[in-house]
């Protein structure tokens, strides 16, 4: 598959979805970025946003399975890995999958389930494999976690570690539509269901084609520089605790690849670095103490202004 054919597999994905949700095509790039990067998507966001609708929405235009689990505090790890089984009439254990074992995993509300069960995510989410009994079973490609979570509702949740929080690619947040996108939601809805209309536009061994070709977009040297810095500049000791790790940056150029693709370009500019460095850096930097006034994403938006980007990418 060539890079003309991820753009226009891509745009067919997003227009599909956009079926749904109305006046969100950046975000939709976004998630589209991450699936394609094999990387997760964090939807943190106030209820009624449309978070669970967009999953839903991308996992009904592509052809392949989906599972969705609603955390709660009494879900134990083995309700989304699976278990093993005793059967009484062959006096032997047999292992039964959990919905983790599908395509897309919607994992509703996963700040409301414990550490414990939260942390059932981090071996399929990285590894892309279950461990159970000794025995290690791969997952299916694609494999993509799209997580959602309440960032005001605090009462009954766990808030996830940063160690949890460096597995997902990006963390997006889809806001309010504005007055225009209201109506036009209003109108799309008021005598039809369109989640339920919708039907795929894509298998799941194109995602897999697509995925691959990604890798073959040529990042310059001087882009690869111009990542390093700005990642780098996001570790400030006097301002941040916690700063980007070098999962972040590979994170970074993978998903600065697949952008430049789903956009028809062989090649990384430093454009793409500007444009996906808020979603994939933020949620993994930790500021230091109360007397910076600013909050990770405002952070990163000004160090993208200090850090100087290169002037001309060879393509």
């Amino acid at each position: 598959m060539n890079i003309q054919e991820v753009a226009r597999l891509a745009q067919a994905i997003r227009e599909n979805v956009s079926k749904v949700i109305i006046g969100k095509q950046h975000e939709i790039s976004l998630v589209l970025t991450a699936l394609l990067s094999g990387g997760h998507v964090l939807l943190e966001d106030v209820p009624g946003t449309g978070k669970t609708t967009l999953a839903k929405a991308l996992a009904r235009s592509l052809r392949c399975d989906f599972a969705r689990v609603q955390f709660t505090p009494d879900l134990l790890p083995a309700d989304v890995t699976g278990m093993r089984v005793y059967h009484q009439h062959s006096g032997e254990f047999s292992f039964v999958k959990g919905p983790a074992f599908t395509n897309i995993l919607l994992a509703d509300e996963i700040n409301r389930a414990t550490p414990r069960t939260q942390s059932a995510l981090l071996e399929c989410m990285e590894e892309k494999q279950i461990t159970e009994g000794g025995v290690t079973y791969a997952l299916s490609a694609p494999f993509m976690v799209i997580a959602t979570q309440n960032p005001i509702e605090t009462q009954g949740t766990f808030p996830l570690p940063e160690a949890q929080l460096d597995r997902f690619l990006m963390r997006l947040s889809l806001g309010y539509p504005d007055s225009e996108e209201a109506v036009a939601l209003m109108q799309r809805f008021i005598a039809a269901q369109p989640l339920e209309e919708l039907s795929d536009v894509a298998e799941g061994a194109q995602i897999v084609k697509a995925s691959q070709s990604c890798r073959a977009v040529r990042v310059d040297v001087d882009v690869m520089k111009y990542m390093a810095a700005v990642v780098e500049a996001a570790r400030d000791p006097e301002k941040v605790r916690l700063g980007p790790s070098p999962r972040a940056l590979l994170a970074l150029m993978r998903a600065c690849q697949v952008w430049a693709a789903i956009h028809g370009r062989e090649y990384v500019i430093p454009d793409d670095v500007k444009a996906l460095a808020l979603p994939v850096l933020a949620h993994r930097i930790v500021l230091r103490g109360v007397s910076y006034q600013t909050t990770p994403e405002r952070f990163v938006t000004e160090l993208l202004g200090k850090v100087e980007a290169p002037t001309e990418a060879r393509a």
